[in-house]
């Protein structure tokens, strides 16, 4: 049977951008953007992109009424979350106090504190937040998708907030950025994270093609 990749378009995700890295890291497989309930259902692997403000996100997903689809193959099948992609998957976040899907217990949180100059000033002397750029990932444990990919490899990252798992057992990967926060989580047949394979070289697209072989 023939590999096919449901990338979830609920009109939030940098879908074109994952879809070209998909198609580059297996050209084999089937890669489809797929804005219906049914093309989720019908995929043998999904990837859940998003990007924005959490609210947004969750408000979207709702009006495109392929929340329930997700839910679905959470359960399901192999499902890949990507940066507020990973973040959904949580009980609520910080940011507008928005509720989530409430797949795994924990709260996505904003980096916060004194060493943080913010968006508008702050301490001229903190980091900057979002982060954006490159930064080291730390694998906690080992993981099929880790195949191939160095401890310590650095992926792109885009974000002002991370997740906060009350298990930390789902944590496999960790990043610092003025503290120490989740960037990669593992249960069963999800993977989620932070960062973004489709920006992150050659490493981004092993993860991705580790992705496309994985049988959990």
């Amino acid at each position: 049977m023939k590999n096919t990749i449901a990338i979830v378009d609920y009109g939030m995700g940098n879908l074109h951008s994952v879809a070209r890295a998909l198609r580059a890291a297996a050209p084999d497989a089937d890669v489809r953007v797929c804005n219906t309930a049914q093309q989720v259902l019908n995929a043998s692997r999904v990837v859940f992109p998003g990007q924005g403000a959490m609210p947004d996100c969750m408000r979207t997903l709702d009006a495109s009424g392929l929340r329930e689809a997700v839910l679905h193959v959470a359960a399901t099948r192999p499902l890949l979350g990507v940066c507020v992609g990973e973040q959904m998957l949580f009980t609520r976040s910080e940011e507008g106090d928005a509720p989530a899907l409430g797949i795994f217990p924990g709260t996505v949180r904003r980096f916060a504190g004194p060493q943080y100059a913010g968006l508008h000033g702050g301490n001229p002397g903190g980091l900057k937040v979002p982060q954006v750029g490159w930064n080291a990932v730390t694998q906690i444990r080992s993981h099929p998708l880790w195949n191939g990919i160095p401890d310590r490899s650095h992926f792109y990252f885009v974000h002002s907030y991370f997740v906060d798992p009350v298990d930390s057992g789902l944590t496999v990967g960790v990043s610092q950025y003025g503290q120490r926060f989740t960037c990669a989580i593992a249960a069963d047949n999800i993977f989620a994270v932070q960062f973004h394979p489709e920006k992150s070289a050659e490493l981004g697209l092993r993860l991705y093609r580790n992705f496309t072989e994985w049988q959990p």
